[in-house]
């Protein structure tokens, strides 16, 4: 799902790999390139869509992809190649916008979650909130583009993200139930189609509720 070879599309709409082989000075989160192998070929195995390679589809899913990579394990956001950093804002159901440095010091889950019995957002950092979802979902949290409804500059597609619930989720046992959730995602691009901004559209609290329903570990005793 990688390739390191030259092409004439920019690097930000490259597959994600390609994306991270070129990391000269990059200021890596944990000090090192991030291993996206397992994930590769949980997608490969899994995805519903195959997306033709240059399609405006496959574009916009590289995109992304790399956005996703750069937010989670880039620290700083002027080393982000697929945003305007200083222009970029992002927000979830018609919320408060955040910048990119928002993104880099807090997370996207703490950004994109309302607080509520099953997650607090106020409470939880950077690390714990991906150490919390990457328990629960082990073998990962798997993010595809479906279909993409109108293209630059205000690029409107429908996406998908799924796992399997089989690590704990806080002091609650994984059931082994495939979760998945759905959501629309406005992204709009400048002409070299780096990001301005992001705003989604997903029911947050189907997705902790779901996590909520394992037998909490204090009732097996």
């Amino acid at each position: 799902m990688s390739s390191t070879q030259p092409t004439d599309q920019p690097l930000w709409i490259q597959d994600r790999e390609t994306v991270i082989a070129h990391d000269d000075g990059v200021e890596w989160r944990y000090q090192e390139r991030p291993d996206y192998s397992h994930t590769n070929k949980s997608l490969q195995a899994q995805s519903q869509y195959a997306h033709i390679e240059g399609s405006l589809e496959a574009i916009v899913q590289n995109l992304v992809r790399a956005f996703e990579m750069e937010a989670t394990h880039k620290t700083n956001p002027a080393q982000w190649v697929s945003v305007v950093a200083d222009k970029f804002r992002m927000r979830t159901n018609g919320g408060p916008e955040y910048t990119a440095n928002d993104v880099a010091a807090v997370g996207t889950y703490n950004l994109f979650l309302e607080e509520s019995e099953h997650y607090n957002p106020k409470v939880e950092t950077f690390e714990s909130s991906i150490r919390i979802f990457h328990e629960a979902f082990p073998d990962g949290f798997l993010w595809e583009l479906a279909e993409v409804f109108s293209g630059p500059p205000n690029v409107t597609f429908k996406w998908r993200h799924w796992g399997t619930f089989s690590g704990p989720y806080k002091d609650h046992a994984p059931t082994g139930e495939k979760i998945e959730i759905s959501g629309m995602t406005v992204a709009r691009v400048n002409d070299d189609l780096k990001i301005l901004s992001l705003e989604h559209f997903f029911d947050t609290s189907l997705f902790l509720g779901k996590l909520a329903t394992g037998c909490p570990f204090h009732a097996q005793k």
